[in-house]
């Protein structure tokens, strides 16, 4: 996996994640995000077990969310997550929620430069910054070298 790769997640809309009207409710995409992301440290071969076994915690500090269309129950979509920034002390994931058909949904793999699939739900990302256990902003590159490598493509 290369770190500018799109980690595809997929996720079956489940019927209480609906609101009344039968869409989605807009809160749910926010953990989906999280949800990518916890997938793409895991295909990176980390966890966040391991990540603060080594004292690191990663709070989000900036949540960025566009709705372009909404999904509803049943629905088959991917959670679209990728490394877009990363520094010593910060990093940034852009996320996408794409409704994808049936083939797609149990195939889900991209490429770096291929277009994702299907169609494109909801769009954003979170931003995030390194700290300590006492919440003191830390260098990842001291810390987890080897990890701080890898989000860079090194």
């Amino acid at each position: 996996m290369s770190f500018s790769d799109w980690k595809l997640h997929p996720i079956r809309v489940r019927y209480q994640e609906t609101d009344q009207m039968g869409v989605v409710f807009h809160g749910n995409y926010v953990t989906w995000f999280e949800v990518g992301r916890t997938e793409w440290i895991r295909n990176a071969g980390y966890d966040y077990n391991t990540i603060e076994r080594n004292g690191l915690l990663l709070p989000v500090v900036d949540l960025q969310c566009r709705y372009v269309a909404p999904a509803k129950y049943d629905d088959m979509v991917l959670v679209c997550t990728r490394i877009s920034e990363s520094t010593p002390l910060r990093v940034t994931f852009e996320s996408q929620i794409r409704r994808v058909n049936v083939e797609h949904f149990y195939s889900a793999e991209s490429k770096y430069g291929e277009p994702l699939l299907g169609e494109l739900l909801v769009e954003g990302g979170t931003k995030h910054v390194w700290v300590n256990t006492e919440w003191h902003p830390t260098r990842l590159n001291k810390v987890m070298p080897e990890l701080y490598s890898f989000l860079n493509g090194k």
